[in-house]
C-alpha cells in the first residue's frame, strides 16, 4: 500500500482518496433527493385544505433551538477533525461526543415538534402541505438519526484502534455527511420555517 505522508492522514492512501471521492458522489445523489423534496414542498406549501398553515403551527423558539444545536454541532465536528489531524485523541473524542449529543438534542426537539403537530390535528393525512412537510423534515431527521448511529460506531472504533488510515478516513467522511445535513437544515430553516412564519 503506497502511503503519501505529505497529505492529511485521511487522504494518505489511494484507497482513502477514492473513498472520499465516492462519498462526494453519494452526496450528489443526496442533493438530488433533497432538491426533489424541496420542490414538492414549495409546490404544495399553500395547499392546506381545511388544515392549518405554517404560520398556525410553526413556533420560532423550538426552530431556533434546533438551528443552534445543529449549526454548533457542525463547528464541534470541525474541531474534532482538526484534533484528529493533530493526533489528539482525547480532544477528538470530546468534540465528537459533543457533536453527537447536540445531534441528539436536535432530534429530541424535532420529535417533540412532530408530536405537538399531531396533537393539534396537523398530521401527514390532513393536507398536501403537511404531507410534504412531514416527508421533508422526516427524511432529514432520519439522516440525522443515521448520523448518530454511524458516529457512535466511529467513536467506539477510534477508542479501540486510535487514529489509523481507516479510522481517520471514516471520521473525515462522517464530517462531510454531518456538514451536508447542516446545509440542508439551513435551507429548511429559510424556505420552510421562515417562509411559513411570514
Amino acid at each position: 500500500m503506497k502511503v503519501d505522508h505529505t497529505l492529511p492522514l485521511e487522504y494518505q492512501t489511494e484507497e482513502n482518496s477514492n473513498r472520499v471521492l465516492g462519498f462526494w458522489l453519494f452526496l450528489g445523489a443526496e442533493i438530488v433527493l433533497f432538491a426533489t423534496l424541496f420542490s414538492v414542498y414549495l409546490t404544495l406549501w399553500n395547499r392546506t385544505g381545511s388544515g392549518p398553515n405554517g404560520a398556525e403551527i410553526f413556533e420560532i423558539g423550538p426552530v431556533l433551538g434546533e438551528t443552534f444545536l445543529l449549526l454548533t454541532s457542525s463547528f464541534t465536528c470541525g474541531l474534532a477533525v482538526h484534533s484528529m489531524r493533530l493526533g489528539l485523541k482525547k480532544p477528538f473524542m470530546a468534540f465528537f461526543g459533543i457533536t453527537l449529543l447536540m445531534g441528539l438534542g436536535f432530534l429530541g426537539i424535532e420529535i417533540t415538534e412532530f408530536v405537538t403537530y399531531v396533537h393539534e390535528d396537523a398530521t401527514i393525512q390532513t393536507s398536501a402541505f403537511l404531507s410534504s412537510l412531514f416527508v421533508l423534515l422526516g427524511t432529514h431527521g432520519a439522516h440525522v438519526t443515521m448520523g448518530l448511529l454511524w458516529g457512535g460506531g466511529l467513536m467506539i472504533q477510534v477508542k479501540r484502534e486510535g487514529f489509523t488510515h481507516d479510522t481517520a478516513n471514516k471520521s473525515f467522511i462522517f464530517s462531510l455527511y454531518w456538514h451536508f445535513l447542516d446545509v440542508v437544515w439551513i435551507f429548511i430553516f429559510s424556505f420552510v420555517y421562515l417562509k411559513g412564519l411570514m
